[in-house]
């Protein structure tokens, strides 16, 4: 009996002390920048000066000290404010077209600009056709045009 009042002891002891631990402003910071503010919408919570910020980050710390995980943490704003509240939204579902649409404009794009490149340089080209044939009229008039410019 006396070994499991002293495992149970020491048990309790641990669990004490974790606590105890003080939360760092790193670990609210690391969360807080996943968060986007509910009042700039542009700033993540860990950034956001407003009030409304100031007590999201004070939840972030509380709920930390009572031993929660970050990640049970982001699911309970998640719960709270809906999937908007993330700064990056999850890679799955319809949400997957966040992530994939850049790249595929991208790739798009560089697809076209190659297919009218490749045009452009056709059309540059010059024909390799053969001249159609000069019938004698038309070169006794050049000799003669030719041979007033010599003139002049």
């Amino acid at each position: 009996m006396s070994r499991r009042a002293t495992v149970l002891l020491v048990l309790a002891a641990s669990l004490a002390l974790a606590a105890a631990a003080p939360v760092t402003e790193d670990a609210v910071r690391e969360i807080g920048a996943d968060l986007r503010c509910v009042v700039c919408q542009s700033l993540s919570v860990a950034d956001s000066p407003s009030e409304t910020a100031h007590q999201m980050r004070e939840i972030i710390r509380e709920r930390l000290r009572a031993g929660e995980t970050p990640e049970q943490i982001r699911a309970y704003f998640v719960e709270k404010y809906g999937l908007w509240i993330l700064l990056a939204p999850p890679r799955q579902g319809f949400n997957l077209l966040v992530w994939v649409a850049p790249f595929a404009a991208l790739l798009g794009g560089l697809v076209v600009v190659a297919f009218v490149l490749r045009r452009w340089t056709r059309r540059s080209q010059p024909a390799l056709t053969a001249a159609p044939p000069i019938d004698d009229a038309m070169r006794e008039r050049i000799r003669r045009e030719l041979g007033q410019s010599d003139r002049d």
